[in-house]
């Protein structure tokens, strides 16, 4: 990214508040931590307390004004305390980064009820819960604003072994472009934009790993995805500090790692568009 893009970015950002879902680690931190060398205001919403207090503590250290809330995205009632009390503190706000989200792994028919169900409700009930407490309140403010939905290359390219996380991301697309449909009818001064991120070095993997005893294909494509992370993944820093360019700069595909998208991109439109019956290749298994 270009010196003129950071310096766009620090511009247009600077002051402004942001609330940013699922902070406290991932990409979710990176967002934060850049938030804060921008200039920005922030507002940090996560379940985990203790690592959200740390991070709080770390980014107050460094100058910035943060306000830490304990969060359950998946509660309609906890992410509008949210916005009671990032109002409270602040009196506006002017950029909503919904990014909270899980994963679970394993053959779509094996993954318990329970699991398919927190996936629902945090990815995709979460950021429909932050737009329902954030989005009317946006619009009487009147004044430019940004709503961000971090989606995923997932969202993109369906995936074995990982259907909740597919599902959901291709939900948050739609979610996404339906909002900002919705939003030029009301001709409204809120940009949205939705992110889809590859690889970022995070413990996600490891984190959505099942447990002992799971089927060798289901360990091997974990740890498959989690050396790709280690290995070609950008910092969740910079991964923000990207994001946050692309948004000064008014797009609404926000692609972090482009050229990864654009390569995987291009052959599956050509299978959709061919009628191609999906294919996976086993390895010769």
């Amino acid at each position: 990214m270009s010196d003129a893009g950071q310096t766009l970015a620090g511009e247009t950002f600077a002051g402004k508040v942001v609330v940013i879902t699922g902070a406290s680690a991932g990409i979710g931190s990176g967002f934060a931590r850049h938030a804060a060398e921008l200039g920005m205001r922030l507002v940090l919403a996560d379940i985990a307390a203790e690592r959200l207090t740390a991070l709080a503590e770390e980014l107050r250290a460094s100058g910035a004004e943060v306000e830490p809330v304990v969060t359950d995205v998946s509660d309609p009632l906890s992410v509008d305390a949210l916005a009671d009390r990032a109002y409270d503190r602040f009196g506006a706000v002017d950029m909503l980064i919904n990014n909270a989200g899980i994963m679970a792994m394993g053959y779509s028919w094996e993954i318990p009820a329970e699991r398919w169900d927190a996936a629902l409700r945090i990815n995709i009930g979460g950021y429909v819960n932050g737009i329902r407490s954030f989005v009317p309140r946006l619009l009487e403010q009147s004044t430019r604003s940004w709503v961000l939905n971090v989606s995923s290359v997932g969202g993109l390219l369906p995936s074995p072994l990982m259907a909740p996380y597919s599902v959901t991301k291709f939900g948050t697309l739609a979610l996404t472009e339906s909002l900002a449909y919705e939003l030029q009818m009301r001709q409204a001064p809120v940009q949205v934009s939705v992110v889809l991120p590859d690889s970022v070095k995070s413990e996600i993997f490891r984190a959505a790993r099942p447990g002992d005893g799971i089927p060798p294909e289901i360990a091997g494509f974990n740890e498959q995805l989690q050396q790709r992370a280690d290995t070609q993944g950008i910092t969740p820093e910079e991964h923000a500090r990207r994001v946050f360019e692309q948004a000064a700069e008014g797009r609404y595909w926000i692609t972090p790692q482009p050229e990864m998208i654009d390569a995987a991109l291009q052959p599956r439109t050509d299978m959709i568009l061919s009628r191609t019956n999906p294919g996976l290749d086993l390895g010769g298994v």
